[in-house]
């Protein structure tokens, strides 16, 4: 599944609680603490993407295994701010390699440079024999 799909909010609040295994008022309370935030239409109601009950899912692992819903904030706000610092590792490495691959170009572009200016010895010694 794409990651758009993913993200693409259509289940009511009704049908995610369902497939999160939670009742609707839950989703309400983890909505008012700030552990998700449902895309609303224009008309104010909640939809919910898979993304949004995946997240639901690990609330409920999370809270599960002992964790109040202030660690369950803090759980997914270092998550979340873990995929940023990958990502953002990524495209450093991107740049790296890209860097890496123009400076060896720049060193091989100066190798053949010098092809250019090295004068053979052979080459000079009938002339330094005609000087003499």
């Amino acid at each position: 599944m794409s990651d758009r799909e993913r993200k693409r909010a259509v289940y009511v609040i009704s049908v995610a609680a369902e497939l999160a295994g939670m009742h609707p008022q839950t989703l309400r309370i983890y909505e008012r603490k700030g552990l998700i935030e449902p895309f609303r239409t224009a008309g104010g109601t909640r939809r919910y993407s898979l993304e949004d009950i995946e997240r639901l899912r690990l609330i409920q692992q999370l809270t599960d295994q002992g964790l109040n819903l202030e660690g369950v904030r803090q759980v997914l706000e270092l998550k979340e701010r873990i995929a940023k610092l990958e990502a953002q590792v990524e495209r450093l490495k991107r740049r790296l390699a890209e860097t890496e691959q123009a400076a060896a170009q720049a060193v091989r572009q100066v190798h053949r440079s010098y092809r250019r200016e090295i004068v053979l010895r052979s080459s000079m010694l009938p002339e330094v024999r005609r000087n003499r």
